[in-house]
């Protein structure tokens, strides 16, 4: 597999794991908010591990603010990082898959907060740019599917991730107060999140395409 992300020291931590379990992790350093070099390191992920056939677009940042507070910076960083980029990726992806005439899957990962936005949530762009996403997923599969490329998408509620805990940090709550609200008392956990990731690129969901999965816990309302 091929890790993307900025921070280099997760990366290595990310690929000395797999690594541990028997596995082959390639680290690639990569600023996604600079598109332009998107293409390029798809060369060089092709150069080592051959053509890219699975893509999971996981990438995304928080806003954390409310819309009449938010600076263009502000704008121009959750865009890139959560709609652009995923974009450019998928669809780099896709075209280099149709001209070898190969299969694939692209899952990308969403959030409920594209669904349910309450008015306290105080993250409405971000809430807007996964919105941006499950239509990405729904339109591109819909493109694809002759060529055999599922595209799917997975929208989880609050999972206990670092960037949760700076969202925490920044509203002043903590997990533990957030997880006694939740209907069972918990939160999600990202393992929760890998099983619904491996069913989809697995041959039981051969027909699972253009699905948003709302993976919540029963988290939100319906």
């Amino acid at each position: 597999m091929v890790a993307v992300g900025r921070r280099e020291e997760r990366l290595a931590e990310l690929t000395a794991a797999i690594g541990d379990d028997g596995g082959r992790c390639l680290p690639l350093p990569l600023d996604l908010t600079r598109a332009e070099s998107l293409p390029a390191a798809l060369d060089d992920v092709e150069a080592e591990v051959g053509l890219v056939d699975v893509l999971v677009n996981n990438a995304g940042i928080p806003d954390a603010r409310r819309a009449r507070r938010m600076p263009l910076e502000v704008v121009d960083a959750v865009l890139d990082t959560n709609v652009r980029a995923p974009w450019v990726l998928a669809t780099e992806v896709g075209r280099r898959l149709i001209a070898a005439g190969r299969p694939g899957h692209i899952v990308n990962i969403s959030s409920m907060g594209a669904f349910h936005y309450a008015p306290d949530d105080a993250a409405a762009l971000y809430s807007v740019s996964k919105a941006a996403v499950n239509r990405m997923t729904e339109v591109l599969a819909v493109e694809w599917a002759r060529h055999g490329i599922n595209v799917n998408a997975i929208a989880p509620g609050a999972v206990e991730t670092e960037m949760l805990d700076g969202m925490f940090a920044r509203i002043g709550m903590d997990a533990a107060t957030l997880a006694a609200e939740m209907p069972r008392g918990r939160l999600e956990q990202v393992a929760d999140v890998e099983g619904t990731l491996l069913h989809l690129l697995s041959p039981a969901a051969r027909a699972v395409t253009g699905t948003v999965i709302k993976l919540d816990d029963g988290q939100m309302p319906r």
